[in-house]
């Protein structure tokens, strides 16, 4: 069983057609897929979603792509919903396994880099009070993140997502418990600096996702990503590194699966 551990399943082409996709999916043996928020606008949507489909899962959180419509009540909004999942959860009925999508983001024009430091701290505190895991996201502050996180480490741990740095940051994510995102980067050949890192790190460090619609994999540029492309990334992380594709499956399934508290 793969499960994609970052997929935007509520984007179009996926939420004009679920069923369709998630078919897709299934066929190539991607069981599970977790749905990282973006704000407000979206939590209802994923709850429904969840809701109506059982091999779904979600995150809620505040992404710094969209810090612009987070309003000031964004956080209390957000700890408000945390909360009601907390409860559900106790009733094991909550598809609710993280926080996130958050982060950083200071390749926006003109960020707010204050505001945006704020709301990655504030839910990190969150995803500590309800003890759940971060998902995370960073474009052009990784010094940045790397303080935050060191500051209000995740205590039930987190991902990286869409990782393309150097194995010393890598390394130092994985001091702090967050593992790493590997997605559609490694399937470019080009990409020699993330497949060498990709490759030497233990591979119960890492995770499988898509970022579906977005990051296509070689050989579909152009088109919107899938789900059911995982098995591009995981035959490409297979070609890569020294063991089997059947134990990278199983190894990050189960890392997966932990992580999100996920039933397999």
């Amino acid at each position: 069983m793969l499960i994609d551990s970052h997929c935007h399943f509520d984007f179009a082409p996926f939420c004009d057609d679920p069923e369709h996709y998630l078919a897709l999916a299934r066929q190539a043996g991607v069981e599970k897929i977790v749905i990282p928020a973006v704000g407000q606008r979206n939590w209802q949507v994923l709850r429904d979603l969840s809701g109506s489909f059982p091999n779904l899962y979600f995150g809620l959180g505040l992404h710094p792509f969209f810090s612009t419509e987070h309003d000031a009540n964004a956080l209390s909004q957000l700890e408000s919903a945390l909360a009601a999942e907390a409860v559900l959860r106790e009733k094991s009925v909550s598809r609710c396994v993280a926080v996130g999508e958050c982060g950083l983001d200071f390749a926006i024009v003109n960020a707010d880099r204050d505001q945006q430091i704020s709301l990655l701290a504030a839910q990190l505190q969150l995803a500590n009070r309800f003890e759940l895991p971060v998902i995370l996201h960073c474009r052009k502050a990784f010094p940045e993140l790397l303080r935050v996180l060191r500051q209000n480490r995740p205590i039930a741990g987190g991902v990286y997502h869409g990782f393309s740095g150097s194995h010393q940051q890598a390394q130092q994510l994985i001091d702090l418990g967050i593992k790493i995102g590997v997605g559609g980067t490694i399937t470019y050949r080009r990409a020699n600096k993330t497949r060498n890192t990709i490759a030497a790190l233990p591979l119960d460090a890492l995770l499988l996702e898509t970022d579906a619609p977005d990051m296509p994999v070689a050989g579909f540029q152009g088109e919107p990503n899938r789900p059911d492309r995982l098995v591009n990334v995981l035959g490409e992380l297979a070609a890569i590194r020294a063991e089997s594709e059947q134990e990278i499956k199983q190894v990050i399934s189960l890392t997966t699966a932990e992580l999100f508290r996920i039933q397999v």
